[in-house]
């Protein structure tokens, strides 16, 4: 049943954020996996348009889940409104999905 897992993805730019969300999202055990790239941004913001240098986050989950890593990314992330989204895992090799499972409290 792999409706139990997802990905939940958020940006950031600046690596000491970056790393004291991943460190807290792993330690709490809220995560499994996160993945990290650079980026470039490219959006709107209060009437402008705005490209930045960023990393993006890939946070490997379960669903149930989501509200506490939301939680925490808003609590410890330097941006006004950071992305936060959930996207479904749909389908997954059945011992990655398994190892969320164990990981994830």
């Amino acid at each position: 049943m792999t409706e139990q897992y997802c990905v939940v993805m958020t940006t950031f730019s600046d690596e000491t954020v970056g790393k004291r969300i991943i460190d807290a999202l792993i330690e709490q055990r809220l995560a499994a996996c996160i993945q990290v790239q650079a980026i470039e941004s490219y959006y709107h913001w209060k009437g402008e348009v705005n490209s930045d240098a960023e990393k993006q986050m890939m946070i490997k989950t379960k669903v149930s889940l989501y509200g506490a890593v939301e939680a925490e990314i808003v609590k410890l992330h330097d941006y006004e409104t950071p992305e936060i989204i959930q996207l479904p895992i749909q389908h997954g090799l059945k011992g990655y999905l398994d190892w969320i499972n164990e990981e994830c409290q």
